[in-house]
C-alpha cells in the first residue's frame, strides 16, 4: 500500500513536472516567434530549412529504431505511469 502511494505522490510530480514544462516551451516560442520568422526571412541558402529536414529525419529514424512504440492514448492518460502496476 505504501509503494502505490509512492507511485501515485512520484506520478503527480512527474505530471506537474511536464505541465511545467509545457508551458515553459509555450512561451518560449511566443517570445522567439519574430525572432524565427526574421530569421526565415533572411534564410537565402534554405540552411535553416535543411537543418529542419535533417533533425526530423534524425528523430524519426530514433523513434523508428526503439523497440517500444508509445500508444496515443498511453500519452495522454493520466495513468500512463502507473502500468507497471499490473
Amino acid at each position: 500500500m505504501r509503494r502505490l502511494a509512492v507511485n501515485l505522490a512520484t506520478t503527480f510530480v512527474d505530471n506537474a513536472m511536464r505541465l511545467r514544462t509545457g508551458f515553459g516551451q509555450a512561451v518560449l516560442h511566443l517570445a522567439t516567434a519574430p525572432i524565427r520568422r526574421i530569421a526565415n526571412a533572411c534564410d537565402v541558402g534554405t540552411i535553416l530549412t535543411k537543418r529542419r529536414a535533417a533533425r526530423r529525419v534524425n528523430r524519426k529514424e530514433l523513434h523508428m529504431s526503439s523497440r517500444h512504440r508509445p500508444r496515443l492514448l498511453g500519452r495522454i492518460s493520466p495513468f500512463r505511469h502507473l502500468s507497471h502496476l499490473t
